[in-house]
C-alpha cells in the first residue's frame, strides 16, 4: 500500500507518449463505430501491452463497456490474476468513478491519463477516488499525457454530433 495516490507533475516519459499514442488508436477504434473516443491499454514492467479496449457501450449496449475496463480484464487475462501489479493503465480521458474503482481494486500500480473530465473525472477533477487515504490502494497518477491530441479527439466528435 502507498501513502496515498502521488501526482506526478514531471513531464511525461517517452513510454508514457508512446503508450498514449497506443491509447489513442484505441480511441480511434470506438469511434468507428459510434462510441465517444476513449482508449486504454496497459503495459507490462517490460513495456509490452497485456491489455487494450476503447469505448464499447454502444457496440455492446453495455453501460460498464469502458475502455479502461475492457483493457484491465484483457490485461487480467493475459496475467492470469486479477491483481494487474508491475503495470501501467494509459488512458486518454480521465478514468470516471467506475473504472477508478475497477483500477484500486485491480491494484494496478500506476495510471497514466491525458485529458481532464471536468463533467465526471474521478482522478482529481470532480473527486480524487484514487487518492483516498481509506482505499487500500493508491496508485501513482500522471496527467495530461498528449492532452491537446486526447482533448481534441473528443471536441471533434461532439463537435460531429451536435451538427
Amino acid at each position: 500500500m502507498t501513502d496515498g495516490a502521488l501526482f506526478v507533475p514531471d513531464p511525461a516519459a517517452p513510454a508514457d507518449e508512446d503508450a498514449m499514442r497506443l491509447a489513442i488508436a484505441e480511441a480511434r477504434l470506438a469511434e468507428a463505430h459510434g462510441d465517444v473516443p476513449v482508449g486504454a491499454v496497459v503495459i507490462d514492467a517490460g513495456g509490452q501491452v497485456i491489455g487494450a479496449g476503447h469505448n464499447e457501450r454502444e457496440l455492446a449496449q453495455d453501460p460498464t463497456a469502458h475502455a479502461e475496463i475492457l483493457a484491465l480484464r484483457r490485461a487480467a487475462a493475459a496475467v492470469g490474476s486479477w491483481r494487474v501489479l508491475d503495470a501501467t493503465l494509459v488512458v486518454t480521458l480521465e478514468p470516471c468513478a467506475m473504472c477508478a474503482g475497477a483500477i484500486v481494486l485491480s491494484r494496478v500500480p500506476r495510471v497514466v491519463y491525458g485529458a481532464t473530465d471536468p463533467k465526471a473525472g474521478a482522478a482529481g477533477s470532480v473527486v480524487d477516488l484514487l487518492a483516498q487515504p481509506q482505499l487500500n490502494h493508491r496508485p501513482q497518477v500522471v496527467r495530461g499525457v498528449l492532452e491537446p491530441e486526447c482533448a481534441e479527439l473528443l471536441r471533434a466528435f461532439f463537435r460531429a454530433r451536435r451538427r
